[in-house]
């Protein structure tokens, strides 16, 4: 039985991954601040330790694992996205994590990027751009690659990346785009977006579980897969699936509100490496809006 820990365990994407492993039979140690998990349910093969990642002695009292898939990573929204305090202490806490995971025996370690990481290269070295202060996060998230990479090489444990685009559905609370999106029509409002010239893609949650157990597996040390759906494409695109979807008598309204973010081009979204681990996504687009909106419904 292979043997998994999850940092970030009882998180949005971290719980999927935790009961994707479980159900394909792996020991898991779920890793998390609550004294007692929110979305984790107990189980079989499923054991929760409440501790923070920012001291990885925990480490020293389980041996014997595999895998280590790190995921928890502090102000992934809200204001502290822009707090470069807090992206520079999580990419020096996931380089700390690291050392203690080969000196603790871990071979294989995957670790939770960011398509951000792209974006905000793109943004910062091009001349006369102005990034906002939400490209701090992405700074964190490439600052966090670039220490961790060589120092893998040097300790000789497998390090390999999983990249996410933008994963949605349900039982995520944060006000991201679609859900603010959805939020905003069930309450019978018609929001404004820009042209929607920009490009996307959204990957389903339990499928970017799926991805990290793929990738986990099958990955080659020193790679990175980008975790979508492999239909990349404008996001007025999107929306108006969410539309057709959800409020067909309604039509979105675009270029109301002006675009002044990072243009990412599609090929920045291939998704083919991962596909070549045999990764197929199992929820449409337009399924996972469906399952999110029935789900944002009923929150109170």
């Amino acid at each position: 039985m292979p043997r998994a820990i999850v940092t970030g365990a009882d998180g949005f994407v971290g719980s999927y991954l935790v009961k994707e492993l479980v159900e394909h039979d792996y020991e898991v140690l779920a890793v998390d601040l609550p004294p007692k998990p929110n979305r984790l349910v107990p189980q079989k093969g499923l054991q929760y330790l409440q501790f923070s990642v920012d001291n990885p002695s925990f480490l020293e009292n389980y041996r014997g694992f595999d895998v280590l898939f790190h995921l928890a990573w502090a102000g992934s929204s809200g204001p502290a996205r822009a707090d470069e305090s807090v992206q520079l202490g999580n990419a020096l806490t996931s380089a700390r994590l690291l050392r203690a995971a080969a000196k603790n025996g871990i071979k294989r370690f995957v670790m939770a990027g960011s398509i951000m990481e792209f974006e905000t290269y793109d943004v910062i070295y091009e001349d006369g751009s102005k990034p906002g202060s939400g490209y701090i996060y992405g700074a964190g998230k490439a600052i966090a690659h670039e220490i961790l990479k060589p120092i893998a090489n040097s300790l000789g444990i497998d390090l390999v990346y999983g990249y996410i685009t933008n994963a949605y559905g349900v039982g995520e609370r944060s006000p991201r785009f679609l859900n603010s999106t959805l939020i905003k029509l069930i309450g019978g409002e018609v929001p404004e977006f820009t042209s929607g010239i920009q490009n996307y893609d959204f990957i389903y949650v339990s499928d970017v579980a799926k991805a990290f157990r793929f990738i986990a597996e099958r990955g080659l040390p020193g790679y990175g897969y980008m975790i979508g759906s492999g239909q990349a494409k404008p996001l007025r695109e999107f929306v108006t699936e969410i539309f057709e979807e959800i409020v067909p008598s309604e039509k979105p309204r675009f270029g109301d509100v002006p675009y002044t973010g990072a243009m990412t081009p599609l090929r920045t979204f291939d998704t083919s490496l991962l596909r070549g681990l045999g990764f197929i996504p199992e929820v449409s687009f337009k399924e996972g809006i469906r399952r999110t909106y029935e789900w944002l419904k009923n929150q109170k």
